[in-house]
């Protein structure tokens, strides 16, 4: 059976209903047996037997349409629960009616209505359920063998069978009806977290629609600051003054190359998938464009192996960018980055980037809420930054957790998936 029809929860509540039935029908048959064969119950075996066959075929043939590409639907599962009181009403009919001590697991398709079916459904199959039962109060064929006691003892076949009913009956309610109710609420948390995504993409369209207004204003100011440095730059000035002149060209000319960036990122990102690289090279590249715009920034960089492959584009640049700016902002001096891997299962391996500065730290309620929306930890510059990181991240198949050190500082600790090993591999990620 196709694995979307699975994962639909009228199907999965299906397949378990199944699973119930077969179950029911086996033991129903083995009582039977047992009661003929064993006990000398007089039942009439050739209408019974067609009924427990004509059930298991039903079973079969419902496995058969479970591996249909047709989805199932609320009225199908409907016709389910009323086809199975329909087979339980013609086996009590022949085995005692309503004297048959099995006559309550009517209460079995009654629960999996209430459970899984709409308030309407769920009424039409216990009001069914109902009207069999009290049709057969009236209307059945006795079996007085089940009045009969067991030996010496005061317990009759027709307790005994109740106990036995009452066990089945618990088994497939504990199992069956809570494994469908989990169900539902798995497609509850999925729903969730897909509304989640939805606002989060909301939030990250309005940022970028806000973004490119912003990029296509800060050309002319940036080219006016340009032109004024060069002018101050002509004139006579000190060694120390000309100094700052060059930084001040220098972070200019990185802010235009980062909007021009910016403009040809928007461009590409459509038609071009992340792209392999080497992680070391990687990321020693990005640091080094981190340090033109952070000068006063001291660090140490550690590389567990140089052979360490990794899937990339402009904006996981940008998100790792975002947090080594974090860091500085805590505290710019002797900041720690790693590059190594980690093995979480067998077979799985991801790709961690570990950043430790010296900085306060952060608080409880922030580390808590990062990625939900644009928070804010004034001390350390999180916010709108921290919250884009974790997009771009999630959409890589990674994570981004920040843990508060016992000595002082920061850990912020950045996994992603490996691309030869990771099913979740950016190498089959789509560009949002």
């Amino acid at each position: 059976m196709t694995q979307a029809l699975l994962l639909t929860t009228p199907a999965r509540n299906l397949v378990r209903l199944t699973i119930a039935r077969g179950i029911t029908w086996t033991c129903f048959l083995v009582v039977i047996l047992f009661g003929i064969e064993v006990m000398n119950f007089k039942l009439r075996v050739v209408p019974i037997i067609a009924i427990i066959v004509a059930m298991g075929l039903f079973n079969v043939a419902t496995w058969w349409r479970l591996g249909q590409a047709r989805q199932v639907t609320d009225i199908e599962y409907l016709i389910h629960l009323l086809i199975d009181v329909s087979g339980l009403t013609l086996i009590f009919y022949y085995t005692g009616g309503a004297t048959n001590p099995a006559i309550t697991y009517y209460l079995i398709p009654v629960a999996m209505a209430a459970a899984t079916q709409p308030w309407r459904h769920a009424c039409i199959t216990a009001a069914s359920a109902l009207v069999a039962y009290s049709m057969l109060m009236l209307f059945f064929e006795p079996v007085p063998e089940l009045r009969h006691t067991i030996g010496d003892s005061l317990l009759t076949l027709n307790v005994l069978g109740m106990w036995l009913n009452f066990a089945l009956c618990a088994g497939l309610i504990t199992f069956v009806i809570f494994r469908m109710a989990d169900t539902l609420r798995q497609r509850d948390r999925m729903l969730s977290r897909t509304r989640e995504a939805a606002l989060r993409n909301e939030q990250i369209l309005a940022v970028a629609s806000q973004a490119a207004g912003t990029a296509h204003e800060l050309g002319t100011p940036l080219s006016t600051m340009v032109m004024l440095i060069d002018e101050m730059k002509a004139e006579p000035v000190t060694d120390t003054q000309r100094a700052d002149l060059d930084l001040l060209r220098s972070q200019v000319d990185t802010c235009k190359r980062h909007l021009r960036e910016l403009v040809a990122s928007a461009e590409r990102r459509q038609s071009d998938p992340p792209a392999r690289v080497n992680a070391a090279d990687w990321l020693e590249a990005l640091i080094q464009r981190w340090l033109v715009m952070r000068p006063d920034v001291t660090y140490q960089l550690h590389i567990d192996h140089r052979a360490i492959p990794l899937m990339a584009d402009p904006t996981l640049d940008q998100a790792i960018m975002n947090l080594l700016n974090n860091a500085a902002d805590a505290n710019p001096r002797d900041i720690a980055i790693t590059l190594g891997e980690s093995s979480f299962k067998e077979d799985t391996r991801r790709v961690v980037i570990s950043i430790v500065d010296h900085g306060p730290g952060i608080s409880m309620e922030i580390a808590s809420r990062m990625g939900e929306s644009f928070i804010s930890g004034q001390s350390r510059g999180l916010g709108i930054g921290l919250f884009l990181t974790h997009s771009t991240l999630d959409r890589f198949g990674g994570s981004v957790s920040l843990y508060n050190q016992t000595e002082g500082g920061t850990l912020t600790e950045v996994r992603l998936p490996h691309p030869d090993t990771d099913p979740a591999s950016p190498s089959s990620i789509s560009q949002e």
